[in-house]
């Protein structure tokens, strides 16, 4: 899976999606220009010790963010947005889908969204309500799409770290 974030604004949500993107194996691709630097120091605290471990990937605009990826006609590209029509978990994602979404203050532009109605997807909620934190709404639709396609890669079951699960 690939997490896209369009001008992101706060670093605390850009390290906490960061660490979200690190334990699922997730690259994260942000698009210039960002509102923080990525050595701040709300960023590393945000994504913990993870950040060091993250793959990411930075670019100079949205054009070269489609060129470098190969994108042609949206194929394999979401658009997380409350504008759309879609909901996000009537899509069929795969594994290798990006999935992007804006700044805080004013999500993906419309001159963008325009051009992909149909991968466009909002997660449901109250009518009049601005929206959700952008982490929460990355882990939202991140995990649906993990989900979809099994999780792979990732470890499904835990264990206590001092006790034993009874056996039944």
């Amino acid at each position: 899976m690939n997490i896209v974030l369009h001008e992101p604004e706060i670093p605390f949500n850009t390290g906490n999606i960061g660490r979200t993107c690190v334990v699922t194996g997730t690259a994260l691709h942000l698009i210039k220009p960002l509102g923080f630097d990525t050595d701040e120091k709300a960023i590393r605290r945000s994504g913990l010790d993870y950040w060091r471990e993250l793959d990411v990937r930075y670019y100079e605009n949205f054009e070269e963010f489609i060129y470098i990826n190969e994108l042609k006609n949206g194929d394999r590209l979401y658009m997380a947005t409350t504008k759309a029509k879609n909901i996000y978990s009537d899509m069929s994602f795969s594994k290798n889908d990006f999935i992007m979404f804006g700044k805080e203050s004013a999500g993906i532009p419309e001159e963008i969204l325009v051009e992909y109605p149909r991968s466009a997807i909002r997660i449901p909620m109250l009518e009049n309500k601005r929206s959700i934190n952008l982490s929460n709404s990355v882990a939202i639709v991140l995990y649906e799409a993990l989900r979809q396609n099994s999780f792979p890669g990732l470890k499904k079951t835990g264990g206590l770290h001092r006790l034993s699960w009874p056996l039944t």
